[in-house]
């Protein structure tokens, strides 16, 4: 972990300014095996300095690739120089902005870093029991990462704190032939927040979820294609997680409302039925952290919660920096968050999804007479219109409230605020994973998931 030495830094800040200073460590991970041989093996790190200073609205940026004190005093230097210029020649004459609740916010756990013989043995192990359980395959993937960040950060107007964020997968990807002789595809992730040891100590919830997969390969080989055109579908967890990440979420953090998002027209409006509840949780929901990516606090000194953002269907928020939140009048909730040290914080998601309802997956599949069931997407894309198209790698058809053939690979396509308002039933089980990433102009890290959700979507079939 980093060496907290940063401290008597802020001596340097200015008193006409709002500053903030974040020293970064940035680790990366990787073990990729591919039928058994090792394809890739890597250890990086990147560490160093941030420090953003405002004076009425202009703010300098400056980075350094040295986590020092010494450094840490060149970039704040720069930083309040390049302010300073800016008031002097374009200024804002804004006030300056409120002060979060400030504090100190301590880590919660560790970053420990394993060995990379055991990464790599952890990959072998892994792969000689696909190798002995799965032997239809024609091609099989094994790759262990773990990306790691470690933020020190102090500010003039908000918290100080020190957070880890550490996370680590094993995806096991696996690729079969159809009888027509097309490819079958299909990985599952395994791991969650925390390191190695967290998660790799005994193999048996991994040997368990390779056996689960490998039957789903199986099924998708016989799959049938589904029938293209508007369809009542039971979504799975991470079916609703993915649209509620990209149909939504993004349409409704702030600096893309301000850029011309859909939901700028729509607070206080109805957005989805009576069922749908939506909200960014920042470090626990309903209770637990299990399967999220906790936040504790972002890069701009603010104390993580919760931001809800539809309540019983109706649009309630946005998701804020400090700068947006003063713009509509609420208080931030930690959503600004950058990937590397010399990134500048972006308003960001963190887990992001619907509200468990009162009703069973069973009672959900049941009540369908004739549509299907989908699991797993592969990617998917959206516009800040809400309009969305998403790739169905895993689901089921449905006949009579039952579950019928696998299905080929498929689409879903939709509008999300309309294809919400037709959610008439919610199921209470919630499915999480936080493997994932957001690509929003910088990557980072994001939890996501969902109950299942019967609702009226587009499908693209063959």
């Amino acid at each position: 972990m980093l060496n907290d030495s940063f401290a008597r830094c802020k001596s340097l800040f200015a008193d006409n300014a709002d500053t903030v200073l974040r020293a970064q460590e940035n680790r990366l991970r990787r073990v990729v095996l591919q039928k058994g041989n090792l394809v890739s093996n890597v250890r990086m790190n990147s560490r160093g300095v941030n420090a953003r200073v405002t004076i009425e609205g202009v703010a300098g940026l400056s980075s350094l690739a040295e986590c020092t004190p010494e450094a840490a005093e060149t970039v704040l230097k720069a930083a309040t120089r390049d302010a300073m210029f800016l008031h002097n020649h374009a200024p804002k004459n804004k006030p300056m902005l409120p002060s979060p609740c400030a504090g100190l916010i301590l880590p919660e756990g560790a970053i420990v870093d394993t060995e990379q013989q055991r990464c790599i043995d952890l990959c072998r192990a892994v792969d000689e029991y696909v190798v002995k359980s799965c032997p239809k395959l024609v091609s099989r993937t094994v790759v262990y990462t773990e990306d790691s960040m470690d933020k020190i950060i102090y500010t003039s107007h908000a918290c100080d704190g020190h957070v880890v964020y550490p996370r680590s997968y094993v995806y096991v990807m696996m690729t079969a032939e159809a009888q027509d002789g097309a490819p079958v595809e299909l990985f599952q992730a395994f791991g969650g927040a925390g390191s190695f040891n967290d998660h790799f100590e005994c193999l048996d919830d991994i040997k368990k979820g390779v056996d689960d997969l490998y039957e789903k390969v199986l099924q998708k080989c016989e799959g049938v294609y589904a029938e293209a055109g508007a369809h009542t579908v039971v979504l799975g967890g991470m079916m609703a997680g993915m649209l509620a990440h990209e149909a939504v979420g993004h349409t409704v953090e702030a600096d893309l409302v301000m850029g011309g998002s859909v939901a700028g027209l729509m607070l206080e409006k109805r957005v989805g039925s009576e069922l749908v509840n939506l909200t960014d949780f920042a470090n626990t929901a309903f209770g637990s952290s299990k399967g999220l990516l906790p936040v504790y606090m972002d890069d701009e000194g603010v104390r993580a919660e919760d931001a809800v953002l539809i309540e019983n269907g109706i649009l309630k928020g946005y998701m804020n920096s400090r700068e947006t939140a003063e713009r509509y009048g609420v208080k931030p909730c930690g959503n600004a968050r950058g990937w590397t040290f010399s990134d500048e914080p972006l308003i960001r998601m963190r887990n992001t999804a619907v509200h468990p309802g009162k009703n069973t997956l069973e009672e959900l599949i049941a009540s369908v007479d004739n549509g299907y069931y989908l699991i797993e997407s592969g990617n998917g894309q959206a516009d800040l219109t809400g309009e969305f198209m998403f790739g169905v790698t895993m689901g089921y058809e449905i006949k009579n409230g039952r579950l019928g053939k696998a299905l080929k690979d498929t689409t879903v396509s939709g509008i999300a605020f309309e294809m919400l308002k037709t959610v008439d039933m919610i199921s209470s089980e919630m499915t999480w994973s936080s493997s994932g990433f957001c690509g929003k102009k910088q990557p980072m890290a994001v939890g996501m998931g969902g109950p299942a959700m019967r609702c009226r979507i587009n499908i693209g079939g063959r």
